[in-house]
């Protein structure tokens, strides 16, 4: 059975945005949906939201399938650095990569100021996803060109839908189901 875990980012948490319809929805599709609390902005470090996913390892396997909103983006990355298995799948929307302008530049440093070790991530990961925006307030498209090209994925652009957040009117996102069942 699939699992998949769901990554906020900076100022985030699991009850927000699209991440509580996507966890209902894959649910009913058999699928167990893990969103960790992450500590942000106060603690936001690498370390300590590796110490929060460490509670899952247990959940975590060949058959995952993660998807990063924003921070949670790079963050999705830096597990794939980390693994010693190939993933289902990686759904990265929105993510800073070292691209600017990205709004958090500062906050940010932690998880992309070291180059991603693109080989090991490629490696650790069946297929990729990479969701972008061209009118996104904190993170600007070229992150998502550069991460779709880096990894050998489609970018899979979305015209006018901000940082696919609820303020840009994102408490569902149907195209990123649709993509994560023909994962499952």
């Amino acid at each position: 059975m699939a699992n998949a875990f769901i990554f906020h980012g900076t100022n985030g948490y699991p009850e927000e945005n699209w991440f509580p319809w996507l966890k209902e929805k894959l649910g009913k599709l058999n699928c167990t949906v893990f969103v960790p609390r992450f500590p942000t902005p106060e603690n936001q470090t690498l370390e300590n939201w590796f110490k929060v996913f460490e509670k899952y390892k247990n959940n975590f396997n060949s058959e995952t399938i993660l998807i990063g909103h924003s921070l949670g983006g790079a963050f999705l990355l830096r597990v794939l650095e980390k693994t010693e298995f190939k993933i289902k799948a990686a759904i990265i929307v929105s993510a800073p990569v070292g691209i600017k302008p990205i709004k958090n530049w500062e906050g940010d440093q932690p998880f992309i100021g070291k180059p991603f070790n693109l080989k090991k991530i490629k490696n650790s990961c069946q297929k990729f996803f990479v969701f972008h925006s061209d009118n996104d307030p904190y993170v600007g498209i070229g992150n998502g060109k550069e991460t779709a090209k880096k990894l050998g994925a489609k970018l899979i652009f979305v015209p006018n839908a901000g940082h696919f957040n609820k303020a840009a009117g994102y408490t569902k996102f149907e195209l990123l189901l649709e993509k994560i069942k023909k994962e499952l």
